[in-house]
């Protein structure tokens, strides 16, 4: 199915959005990878599932994918004689959540540009807002 030309004219994969990553694309991960980036020298395995209220279970899994993928690494030691482990973002992870939120920026600059464009006072379901010859399926 081709886009009508006064829409896809020019403009074709405008909304695309490449830079959206999946591997940060889900709640979790994106939790995980903002509380890392805030807190350059890595947190707590603790204190992150706390920032990012997972369980253990749960945060292990979304680490091991981040970690997998070359963006988060993982380190242990001991503290007071305790098991501790330490998360902290790569310098590619850091990179590449970066460019992530950029392409998410532009996600919302366009939303928020259609909302208050001259076309946002008529609904997109009005009648006026639809081309003769179209009915509701």
């Amino acid at each position: 199915m081709s886009m009508p030309e006064d829409i896809a004219g020019g403009e074709a994969g405008r909304f695309a959005y490449d830079g959206i990553d999946r591997i940060f694309h889900e709640k979790a991960r994106l939790g995980i990878m903002t509380s890392l980036v805030t807190h350059p020298k890595g947190l707590m395995f603790n204190d992150l599932k706390e920032l990012c209220a997972l369980t253990d279970g749960n945060l292990s899994r979304h680490l091991q994918a981040l970690h997998e993928a070359g963006f988060v690494e993982v380190w242990k030691g001991h503290r007071r004689n305790r098991p501790q482990t330490l998360c902290r973002l790569t310098d590619e992870g850091r990179k590449r959540f970066l460019d992530y939120i950029n392409v998410l920026e532009n996600v919302v600059a366009d939303a928020l540009n259609a909302g208050r464009g001259p076309s946002a006072s008529a609904s997109p379901s009005s009648p006026k807002s639809i081309a003769e010859g179209w009915s509701p399926a």
